[in-house]
C-alpha cells in the first residue's frame, strides 16, 4: 500500500488518470485526495490537470490560474459545467494553482483543462457560440441564423430524448457539420499565418471552440438516429466519450513539451475495459475515453480506479469481507493505493442501491487497471 501515485506510473506516462467511483457532488473524499496527489505530482514534473468538466468553460478557469483578471468567484461560476464549480474541493484546487503560478515562468506554470463536452445525458446545447467564435478568429463572415434557428430547438430535452423531434439529422444540421469541417480545415491550413498574427495559445483556443461545436453537431446527429433505443443511447454515450478522448489527445498536444497531465473523472470515463450501465431497463455498453486513449497511447496512459469502503455521504455501510472493497478495507484505514495485480479475485459488492450512484469494483475493472485507490471515507 502506498500514498504516492507516482509509484504506479510508467516512466513514459503522459496521462495519469485517477478515477472516482461516485461523483464528488455525492462523495467529496476523492476530490480532497486528488488535490493532494496533484500537489505531489507537480513536484515530480506534472504541469497540468484535466477534469471531467466542459472544455470550453474551463478556459475561464485556466485564464484565472494563469494570473488573468477576474475573481475566484467568477472563475468558479463560469469555468465549470455539471455543477462542479460549486464544490469546495474544486475551489481550493483553483485557488492553489493561481497561488502556485504567481511569479513563475510560462513553462513552469500549472494549466487547468476540462475534457468533457457541454452535454448531459438528456440535453446538449446549440453549437452557435462555438462556430461563431471560430468564424471570428478566422475572419470568416458566417451567416448561420437560418441554419441554426432558435437555440431552444437544440437545447430542449426532447431534442436528445426523442429522435423524431431531434434536428440532428435535418439538411440544415448536415450543412452546419460541413461548414464546421471546412472551418477546421482552414484553421489548420492557415495555422502559420494565424499563429504569427495572434499566438499559439489563441490558435489552440480557436480549435477548442471549433472542435466543441463540431462535437455537439455530431452528438445531435446521433440523437436523431431512428434505431433501437438501447443502441441509440449507447451510441450517445460512446460519442460523448469519443469527444472526451479527442480532447485529452488535444490537451496532450498543448502540454507535451511542459510535462505530464493528471486526469480526474469518474471510473466509467477512464477505465480501459468496456463501460456498461443499466438505465431505464436498458443494458448500455460503450468504450470510455480511457479505453480509447489507452489503446492509442499504450504505456503513456496509466489508470488508477477508485474504490470506496464505508461512506456516510453515500449511505454505504461496511463492505462484506469477501468483496473487493472488503479486502481493501482490511488493509487501508483512511486511503491508499494498491497495485491492481496485488488485488486477488473476490466477489462484486451487492449492497449498493441505485440511488447511491456508486459503481463497485469487479474483475474486469481490476484486471484492466494499473492500481486501485481505495478510500475509507469515514
Amino acid at each position: 500500500m502506498s500514498q504516492d501515485v507516482g509509484d504506479f506510473a510508467d516512466p513514459s506516462c503522459e496521462l495519469l488518470a485517477v478515477g472516482e467511483p461516485a461523483h464528488p457532488t455525492l462523495e467529496p473524499a476523492f476530490g480532497h485526495i486528488r488535490n493532494e496527489l496533484f500537489a505531489a505530482l507537480v513536484d515530480q514534473g506534472f504541469r497540468s490537470i484535466a477534469l471531467e468538466t466542459d472544455r470550453v468553460a474551463a478556459l475561464a478557469v485556466n485564464d484565472f490560474v494563469q494570473g488573468g483578471a477576474g475573481s475566484l468567484d467568477t472563475a468558479m461560476r463560469d469555468g465549470f459545467s455539471h455543477g462542479f464549480g460549486e464544490l469546495e474541493v474544486n475551489r481550493r484546487l483553483v485557488a492553489w494553482m493561481r497561488e502556485y503560478n504567481e511569479g513563475r515562468s510560462a513553462e513552469e506554470r500549472l494549466a487547468f483543462h476540462g475534457f468533457d463536452a457541454a452535454t448531459e445525458n438528456i440535453s446538449a446545447p446549440s453549437p452557435r457560440r462555438y462556430l461563431e467564435y471560430a468564424g471570428d478568429y478566422l475572419g470568416v463572415d458566417l451567416d448561420l441564423a437560418g441554419l441554426l434557428g432558435a437555440d431552444e430547438r437544440w437545447s430542449r430535452q426532447e431534442a436528445i430524448l426523442d429522435p423524431a423531434i431531434s434536428i440532428g439529422a435535418t439538411p440544415e444540421s448536415a450543412q452546419l457539420r460541413a461548414i464546421a469541417d471546412d472551418l477546421l480545415t482552414s484553421l489548420y491550413a492557415r495555422a502559420p499565418e494565424l499563429i504569427a498574427a495572434t499566438s499559439r495559445a489563441e490558435w489552440f483556443r480557436a480549435r477548442t471552440y471549433l472542435t466543441a461545436g463540431l462535437g455537439l453537431l455530431r452528438y445531435h446527429k446521433q440523437s436523431a438516429q431512428r434505431i433501437e433505443e438501447s443502441a441509440r443511447i449507447s451510441s450517445l454515450l460512446a460519442t460523448r466519450d469519443a469527444i472526451m478522448a479527442q480532447n485529452l489527445l488535444d490537451i496532450r498536444s498543448i502540454e507535451e513539451q511542459r510535462g505530464a497531465t493528471l486526469v480526474f473523472a469518474h471510473n466509467a470515463h477512464l477505465q480501459r475495459n468496456l463501460s456498461s450501465m443499466r438505465m431505464a431497463e436498458m443494458d448500455l455498453e460503450w468504450f470510455s475515453a480511457g479505453a480509447i486513449v489507452g489503446s492509442l497511447l499504450g504505456r503513456r496512459y496509466t489508470v488508477v480506479v477508485g474504490s470506496l469502503g464505508r461512506s456516510e455521504a453515500l449511505g454505504l455501510g461496511e463492505p462484506e469481507p469477501d468483496t473487493y472493497e472488503g479486502l481493501l478495507q482490511r488493509r487501508i484505514t483512511t486511503w491508499g493505493l494498491t497495485a491492481a495485480t496485488a488485488v486477488r479475485s473476490a466477489r462484486t459488492r451487492t449492497d449498493v442501491r441505485p440511488e447511491q450512484r456508486y459503481s463497485p469494483l469487479d474483475q474486469a475493472l481490476v484486471d484492466s487497471a494499473d492500481a486501485i485507490l481505495h478510500v475509507n471515507a469515514d
